[in-house]
């Protein structure tokens, strides 16, 4: 299936949690123990814009995360650009701009964050969420073939034992190094 359609799944799933989230629930903490609910969702839309760049072959900036007063406007806006960005003709061919990857990587990239980040944000502010089942297939086997390079690289934790009940999505949580049944 292509990355865009993938993509366009998870805005489905992501938008309605970020929609919810209220103005007291951004000093929450995240299952990203680096980052408020605030802080993430810049982090988050931060991705969503960088990522539109590679999908154009353009090289991205991850060097720092600015914040965005009006993320409420912006995510519905630029979730779209994403799914339109890698949609377009060779956006999931060839190398992708300053990351050096193949585009399917670099794209299926993207879907993990929009997935993963966008649990974390429903967890923090008491939401549930469950990915699109396409898209969960696809970032599982993203996680599994990265794994080890991604802890290398800091973007997971080393995994952590998931429940013996734990459902199919809460081991994925679990092999990013989350804590799967994580509260605040």
């Amino acid at each position: 299936m292509k990355i865009s359609v993938l993509l366009d799944r998870a805005r489905d799933h992501a938008l309605p949690v970020i929609a919810t989230i209220g103005d007291d629930d951004l000093t929450q903490p995240t299952p990203c123990a680096d980052y408020d609910v605030r802080a993430l969702l810049d982090h988050l839309l931060h991705v969503v814009v960088e990522f539109q760049k590679l999908a154009a072959k353009q090289d991205a900036d991850f060097s720092h995360t600015p914040s965005y007063p009006d993320w409420r406007e912006r995510y519905p806006a630029e979730t779209a650009k994403l799914v339109e960005a890698w949609g377009r003709p060779g956006a999931d061919e060839g190398i992708a701009g300053t990351m050096n990857m193949p585009a399917p990587v670099v794209g299926g990239l993207a879907l993990l964050d929009l997935t993963i980040h966008v649990s974390d944000l429903a967890k923090a502010t008491g939401q549930s969420f469950e990915p699109d089942p396409e898209v969960f297939t696809e970032v599982a086997a993203l996680v599994e073939r990265m794994g080890p390079m991604a802890i290398e690289m800091n973007v997971f934790r080393a995994p952590v034992e998931a429940p013996a009940d734990a459902t199919p999505f809460e081991r994925l949580l679990a092999a990013t190094g989350r804590d799967p049944r994580w509260s605040a």
